[in-house]
């Protein structure tokens, strides 16, 4: 068994490996973050394509769709959508894209590729670990996926999965198997995650080359690092809830079942239980998830920017103290998603406190951002528009988070589309605009070969305008009272006017939908056919572009880079060029 710190002083030969060995059961930290970035694309369709199906039952509420019916006979009979099928959909899709999108996306793929090349080391501290969170994660995509053919169809309790609906198999049909699927599926993710936490915290720690200092490491390493840290300690706690919620289901423990309910007209033989322990469990990880999918797309941001504008990050020290900060408080302001469960009063207000005061660090990010561009010699690149598309997005979404802060507002917007705006306004969206942004930068380091800047442009235009008109009508729709979650929410008067507007929302997600085709053929396209990439098209500064374009296993020759310099030494006054790769030395040095 190999010895992780021995990395450092072996001169390592590319293995000659079968293809099984290369590319399925790889222990390469590059094959690995490609394995993780495929398969959350392919994760990415499905979720997909579950908010097409929403959607139509949105827009045109009771009409008949005689496709949907042959593919799914059982949850669109006759081609109309059935209410717990709808529910299904809802919970799947926020699941698919929260964790097996987001999350596996940034941290599992863009984690495994850059933190060995960012930091100088050959690969991951424990290679083997990094497989099997890999393929644990696969197991639990395919558990997920079970669900779908199963008696009763798929987990119907919604994403946060809040008892009793989970926690009684009769309760909904979507409370069946499919809920227990959905519970081990998780199991296994944060299984996953726990195995990759470890891995990058312990490589970042032990494995940096000659002269990278924690106040060298790039800004993506640093986001990933925290958001390791996030992952290490918050997702256990929905571990242990996840196990809880399944002993109510099939031991007849009462964790969560209160007492006195009664299901079809016969009382639950469960007593004592509370739902609210549930909120408080899945909260605990729910905020914290927040950040470890919303971090490392900032970190990938802050990247991004600095090199396609030819400037040094504004405020580098600042950023990482933001990203510190950012992370301490996300454990202590879960509070503020159960402003609506009957809280006390005076522990709301101390929740309301530490979720404003998070948007201090937040709005400190997005200032050093907007300074990093300012005056800047922008490269409209396709990477530096998601890059900046992020950033509107954040914007966007954090501004209507200071309403949803406050109790006395949130209250009254909660159950409404307000809150469906926001969310994916500030995480989805932005986080998606993320993985788009690295996806562009570090394709040629990726596969050797340049996307299409072209249609890769076309991409972003028509993905950004596709969300704007997507999900901000919704904020429209929240504030006059249309609830979120309803399978037909037209059967209230005060809502029929929003009719059209759901319609023409509806429209605009199947537009924002089809633009992604755009990018899956430039994408794979560009893998096989598209111009060869020089080892550093960009002209950037950290480590990974001193390496070959792909790199080889073991990413560098006998010799691992020395560093001499901090990432972002960009148009230094003076000089001759216009940037400085990390390991040439200083004048002087």
């Amino acid at each position: 068994m190999a010895m992780p710190v021995a990395h450092h002083e072996v001169v390592h030969e590319e293995h000659r490996l079968g293809f099984v060995r290369r590319y399925i059961f790889s222990m390469d930290h590059k094959v690995i973050a490609l394995q993780y970035l495929l398969t959350a694309l392919a994760m990415g369709l499905v979720g997909m394509a579950l908010s097409w199906i929403m959607r139509l039952q949105l827009g045109w509420q009771g009409h008949s769709f005689p496709w949907l019916g042959r593919l799914f006979p059982h949850g669109a009979e006759g081609g109309i959508i059935k209410p717990e099928f709808y529910l299904a959909m809802v919970t799947l899709h926020g699941t698919l894209m929260v964790f097996f999108v987001i999350t596996a996306g940034l941290v599992g793929g863009f984690g495994n590729f850059l933190i060995p090349l960012q930091i100088g080391a050959r690969d991951m501290a424990f290679p083997f670990l990094n497989m099997l969170s890999y393929w644990v994660f696969l197991a639990s995509c395919g558990v997920m996926m079970a669900s779908f053919f199963v008696e009763g169809g798929p987990a119907a309790g919604g994403w946060t999965a809040y008892p009793p609906l989970s926690a009684l198999k009769e309760a909904i049909p979507g409370s069946g198997l499919g809920q227990t699927l959905w519970l081990l599926s998780m199991a296994l993710f944060i299984v996953s995650s726990l195995l990759g936490s470890l891995n990058y915290i312990t490589t970042v720690l032990i494995l940096r080359t000659r002269g990278m200092t924690l106040g060298r490491m790039p800004l993506t390493v640093w986001a990933l690092f925290i958001t390791a840290i996030l992952g290490l300690l918050s997702f256990p706690v929905l571990l242990a809830a996840a196990i809880l919620l399944l002993f109510d289901r099939h031991w007849g423990t009462s964790f969560f079942v209160p007492s006195g309910l009664v299901l079809s007209g016969e009382k639950v033989p469960h007593q004592g239980g509370n739902p609210l322990l549930w909120q408080h469990l899945f909260w605990f990880l729910g905020h914290p998830e927040v950040y470890i999918a919303i971090l490392p797309a900032m970190g990938i941001t802050s990247e991004v920017l600095s090199c396609h504008a030819r400037k040094p990050i504004f405020g580098y020290k600042a950023m990482v103290l933001s990203i510190s900060a950012i992370a301490f408080l996300s454990f202590i302001v879960w509070g503020h998603h159960m402003f609506v469960s009957g809280m006390n009063p005076y522990l709301g207000t101390a929740f309301m406190l530490t979720t404003l005061v998070i948007a201090v660090p937040s709005a400190v990010k997005t200032f050093n951002w907007l300074a990093t561009l300012w005056r800047g010699n922008l490269r409209f690149t396709s990477a530096l528009l998601f890059g900046m598309g992020f950033v509107s997005l954040f914007v966007t979404g954090g501004l209507t988070g200071l309403f949803l802060g406050n109790p006395a507002v949130d209250i009254q917007l909660h159950d409404t589309y307000f809150v469906v705006a926001h969310f994916h306004f500030v995480m989805g969206s932005a986080a998606l605009f993320g993985i788009f942004a690295g996806i562009y930068h570090w394709f040629p380091k990726m596969f050797g070969r340049m996307m299409s800047e072209r249609w890769g442009r076309l991409h972003f235009w028509l993905t950004f305008i596709g969300i704007y008109l997507t999900f901000f009508p919704m904020h429209f729709q929240g504030i006059g009272g249309v609830p979120r979650r309803y399978y037909a929410y037209t059967d209230y008067q005060f809502t029929q006017p929003f009719t059209d507007l759901a319609q023409f929302i509806s429209i605009a997600a199947f537009f924002l939908g089809a633009a992604q085709i755009i990018f899956l053929l430039n994408f794979f396209g560009s893998m096989f056919w598209g111009p060869k990439a020089a080892r550093n098209p960009w002209g950037a500064t950290t480590l990974e572009w001193t390496a070959e374009s792909p790199p080889p296993h073991g990413n560098w020759g006998p010799q691992l880079p020395v560093v001499h310099r901090w990432p972002y030494d960009y148009s230094l006054p003076g000089a001759e060029r216009d940037f400085f790769l990390q390991t040439e030395p200083e004048e002087g040095g």
